[in-house]
């Protein structure tokens, strides 16, 4: 499905020119994908960002905030005869102008693979609270809204790119499971983890989109395995070593035709020093680590290249240090 070594990057750019973001994108990824520029609005933010259409949502620019805050009000009945299982929701141009850019910025053009992104059903519904500050997560009803609205919004993201592109991947950002288990988080069941990510995974699938996910640091790499989805994004740069205690799971999960996404050019503050020959140096030691575990063969077959994170919160010079590096190093490995 894809050559080794294909590039593509993680949403979030520091830009607040979005044509000048759409140009960085295409000038240095094999799979393009669409800007999320949370440095434009706060609404550009993770949860904000895919927040549009939920029931009883209030959002407070003037102080970054947003919380539901459930009434008397029909919004709910609405939402149930409207949201379908095959409905869209739509994305519009005042929360995501990096998407709106990108398709113009496309126009007219078609590319083998484009890429798209959906913040994860457990980052959502766990960085999003009630007007009394309870995490939405805890409610039952809610929980199963925002995976009703998250659904929906994958949706309308695979139409609105298939004109453009043979194939469009969808990675779940789920930056949330580098911390479930902690106290912060206790009461969040595996399983319904693991349903909320498969639900969201196979609604990609059914809109025949490509299913990814990005995990920030370390993760239950299991529940991720098992999630259905195709790709499995992780900080190579920083996270070797937890992909290391689960050699037969990866195994497994490479042979069944799953991809590895190497995110393996730091968007730390490592980029400001870091250079090519270090990053691949580092990057062929990590393979030469995980090669007593699992065939280098499978591992060099099954694997794109990526950031480790997404670069918004990097300056914009950083930034483009972080694509053109990833682009010097897939040059520098095929």
């Amino acid at each position: 499905m894809f050559t080794p070594f294909t590039t593509t990057g993680i949403g979030s750019l520091p830009h607040r020119d979005p044509e000048e973001a759409c140009r960085l994108v295409l000038n240095t990824c094999d799979i393009p994908f669409w800007p999320q520029l949370p440095n434009m609005s706060f609404k550009e933010s993770m949860i904000p960002q895919y927040s549009e259409g939920l029931p009883c949502i209030k959002v407070d620019e003037q102080r970054e905030t947003i919380w539901i805050e459930k009434d008397t009000s029909d919004e709910l009945m609405k939402f149930y005869e409207t949201c379908s299982e095959d409905c869209t929701v739509a994305i519009s141009e005042d929360y995501a102008k990096g998407f709106y850019a990108f398709l113009k910025t496309i126009n007219k053009k078609h590319f083998q693979m484009l890429k798209g992104h959906i913040t994860g059903p457990l980052t959502f519904t766990l960085g999003l609270k009630d007007s009394e500050k309870r995490l939405v997560y805890f409610n039952e009803e809610l929980r199963e809204i925002c995976l009703m609205l998250l659904k929906a919004k994958i949706r309308w993201q695979v139409e609105a790119l298939k004109p453009y592109a043979g194939r469009v991947i969808i990675f779940i950002d789920e930056p949330v499971l580098s911390t479930l288990g902690s106290s912060s988080y206790l009461g969040v069941d595996p399983h319904e983890s693991l349903r909320l990510l498969r639900e969201t995974s196979d609604a990609i699938e059914q809109a025949e989109g490509i299913p990814g996910i990005h995990c920030c640091s370390n993760a239950d790499w299991p529940l991720v395995i098992n999630s259905n989805v195709r790709i499995i994004n992780f900080d190579a740069y920083e996270y070797i070593d937890t992909i290391m205690i689960y050699p037969e799971e990866f195994k497994r999960f490479l042979q069944g035709g799953g991809y590895l996404a190497w995110g393996i050019v730091p968007t730390t503050d490592a980029i400001k020093d870091v250079s090519l020959d270090i990053i691949k140096r580092h990057f062929e030691l990590s393979i030469e680590r995980l090669s007593k575990i699992v065939p280098s063969t499978l591992l060099l077959s099954q694997i794109l290249l990526t950031p480790s994170c997404g670069a918004g919160s990097r300056s914009i010079e950083e930034a483009a240090k972080v694509f053109h590096t990833l682009r010097a190093l897939k040059e520098s490995l095929v």
